[in-house]
């Protein structure tokens, strides 16, 4: 049997067909990589203009108390991770990550208060494990529901006048909100927020809609189809984890340089401090500190540094510390960039370690993250 065949497909499958879309497997689907202009061209046209991405692939999920409260639901999910989501105001997004005992990550996720329930975006190659996750710890206080819908992410400076065309009251969206809205006469739910970088939006569509939403916004003249390479070096010029590549269930918040996704409200001292899988281990961490941290790189000269590179303290390679977790040709930076684990004491901006590349041991300095400064509206 065709390999292809198994694949799942995203309700905009064949409009990437007929856009001369390049697709290859990815987390069970088959996606798009690049179109015909390229993985470059697809990159600064999303840092230029506006780029539109197919999401589909990832999971949407409703979380609904049996009770009817929002409160209920609220709590339920804290359990599970360790964020502030009783104080998340209505119609508001925040970035979590669901922790295991060990203090790993089981994965990130986008988590929004929606009237009186939460709807969560998931990663598409976890969201099985994901659903069974909450289905075995909250099922008997709250409903989870997958949803079948479209997702869209469009991204970009010029995102914001292409989507005014259809809703004029997008440009009064902060970074983070989330709103109920008609585009081209179908109802959606729009988030101001996005994994490139950019300035943007995601777009949740009924499935049979999506592809007359996604055409029109095609139609627009600063508006272009980006694929899965483009969006892979934005997220990474951006300094932002790729669940399975930067995170996993090896890493804890801390190490991956994202505590920041843990409120106060959730910490040592506060009101609902800990009470979440692997509390111990990351709120220990969050006080003492963790051994190792993950850190941008900056390899010299063109070549790029690949993810799973081996990093040494020395020109020589006689003394390893860590490993590139994400690294590739950054275009808006014009040179190789790259992100990986090294031991606190290797992790301060402007050290120089060394990472092997084809049996040789090429200079990296540490960098601050991101490589370009992001565009949000605050």
């Amino acid at each position: 049997m065709d390999d292809t065949a198994a694949l799942k497909k995203t309700p905009l499958h064949a409009l990437h067909l007929s856009l001369g879309a390049r697709m290859v497997p990815f987390a069970g689907y088959d996606m798009p990589v690049q179109y015909p202009a390229g993985v470059m061209k697809e990159h600064l046209q999303t840092r230029n203009a506006a780029g539109l991405f197919d999401v589909s692939h990832m999971g949407q999920v409703v979380i609904k108390a049996k009770s009817g409260k929002y409160e209920d639901a609220a709590l339920a999910l804290e359990s599970l991770v360790p964020v502030d989501i009783l104080g998340l105001a209505e119609g508001r997004q925040r970035y979590g990550y669901f922790t295991d005992e060990n203090g790993g990550i089981l994965d990130d996720l986008m988590i929004t208060h929606l009237d009186e329930h939460l709807f969560v975006v998931v990663n598409a190659a976890c969201k099985e494990q994901d659903v069974a996750h909450l289905q075995k710890h909250i099922s008997d206080t709250c409903d989870i529901t997958v949803l079948d819908r479209a997702l869209i992410a469009l991204q970009g400076p010029r995102a914001v006048e292409a989507l005014a065309e259809l809703w004029a009251d997008v440009a009064a969206m902060k970074f983070m909100d989330v709103r109920h809205c008609r585009l081209h006469d179908v109802s959606c739910l729009v988030s101001r927020s996005g994994y490139s970088g950019e300035d943007g939006f995601e777009i949740s569509i009924p499935a049979d809609k999506a592809v007359d939403v996604t055409n029109r916004l095609l139609e627009h003249p600063d508006v272009e189809p980006i694929g899965l390479g483009a969006r892979d070096s934005l997220r990474l010029e951006a300094g932002l984890c790729l669940y399975g590549n930067d995170i996993d269930t090896t890493t804890s918040p801390v190490e991956a340089a994202i505590e920041w996704g843990m409120q106060k409200a959730r910490r040592t001292g506060g009101a609902r401090a800990g009470g979440f899988p692997g509390a111990e281990r990351i709120l220990g961490e969050l006080d003492k500190g963790a051994s190792r941290k993950r850190v941008g790189l900056k390899p010299e000269g063109k070549a790029p540094v690949r993810g799973h590179a081996k990093l040494y303290a020395d020109a020589e390679g006689k003394t390893e510390i860590g490993e590139v977790t994400s690294g590739g040709f950054g275009p808006s930076v014009e040179g190789p960039v790259a992100m990986g684990y090294v031991p606190v004491s290797h992790a301060a901006p402007g050290t120089q370690i060394y990472a092997e590349v084809r049996g040789k041991y090429l200079p990296v300095t540490v960098s601050a993250l991101p490589f370009i400064t992001p565009t949000y509206k605050r």
